[in-house]
């Protein structure tokens, strides 16, 4: 498609995964994960891998946050050090 498209996407994916290693917020980390996430599923399809977006967009998109959501509920949000 187009390349500065293709560029900012790439831009946000790393931006994505550098915040959800920096924040100190569980599920502000869930949240940015999935986000990473739906990036990914746009970039897989954007290069005609449909079947492998639509398994990230089902998987990685839903399913693990939401899991991920779950268990973070159960504990507390924010790391003491």
């Amino acid at each position: 498609m187009i390349w500065e498209f293709n560029f900012a996407l790439f831009i946000l994916l790393i931006i994505c995964a550098i915040a959800a290693i920096t924040v100190r917020d569980l599920l502000s980390a869930v949240v940015i994960l999935a986000a990473y996430s739906l990036i990914m599923t746009v970039l897989w399809v954007e290069m005609n891998a449909v079947d492998v977006g639509l398994t990230e967009a089902a998987i990685g998109a839903g399913i693990t946050t939401v899991l991920s959501i779950a268990a973070v509920s159960r504990t507390t949000r924010r790391s003491r050090d």
